[in-house]
């Protein structure tokens, strides 16, 4: 049984990796936003087996209020093992290159803020001889695109954080996990064209418990962006510069 804290719980691939939690009988601890999201997500993973739903204000545009949330989580489940984020902004590129305020927005909100809530995060699981910390970026941040400019430079920062989380405490027992979605069907991409490849909420969350149950340091889900982006990242810079993609 793992007691899950989870930042994102209440739309898309947040909401379908809570349900497998529950479905098995973990405990869990909803932080968001919206109040009356958080209280229908609840119920919601009550009727799917979670022994315990308990909830938290928690807002990944306000910083200052981390401490205290995660402090509350800790008391709502009697500590905690696990960490999930699916929390985060997505604009197209067209919008950011158009609203500088969004952009800063986005930036701050993707890399800098959930950087700043997984430190007290990672200070918490250590506290405790560790645990896993689970945090979504994205394909984007795998190499500088046309499309993605922006939100990819937030999600490289966050990809690169994590990866130099796993460098220096694995050994110390905290397990971080990277999940990089590629096009998945949800409410953010509702209206964007979609490539091939494209996944379903259920089955990028049936992916990402696999690796958070076995310590993978990275997933690609759906998994068939592994090698699209292994075959991205080896294209030479000419060739980058003549592609949509």
């Amino acid at each position: 049984m793992k007691k899950v804290v989870f930042l994102g719980a209440t739309k898309g691939m947040g909401r379908a990796l809570a349900r497998l939690f529950a479905s098995r009988g973990d405990p869990l601890h909803l932080l968001g936003r919206n109040p009356d999201e958080l209280a229908k997500s609840a119920a919601d993973l009550k009727e799917c087996g979670s022994p315990s739903v308990t909830l938290g204000a928690c807002d990944l545009e306000t910083p200052e209020g981390f401490v205290a949330a995660l402090d509350e989580a800790e008391r709502a489940l009697g500590g905690f093992d696990t960490v999930v984020v699916t929390a985060g902004l997505f604009a197209t590129q067209d919008a950011l290159e158009d609203d500088t305020a969004l952009t800063q927005r986005l930036l701050t909100v993707d890399f800098a803020n959930t950087v700043l809530f997984c430190e007290e995060a990672r200070r918490r699981l250590l506290a405790h001889g560790g645990g896993t910390l689970c945090v979504f970026s994205s394909v984007a941040g795998e190499r500088g695109r046309k499309p993605v400019v922006l939100y990819g430079a937030a999600k490289a920062g966050l990809t690169h954080y994590l990866e130099g989380l796993d460098h220096k405490f694995r050994s110390a027992g905290l397990r971080v996990v990277c999940v990089k979605p590629g096009f998945v069907r949800t409410s953010m991409t509702d209206g964007l064209p979609e490539p091939p490849f494209a996944g379903e909420p259920e089955d990028v969350a049936r992916r990402v418990l696999r690796a958070i149950d076995r310590g993978e340091p990275v997933v690609y889900a759906p998994g068939a962006w592994r090698f699209v982006m292994a075959a991205v990242r080896s294209l030479p810079r000419a060739v980058m510069r003549r592609v949509k993609f």
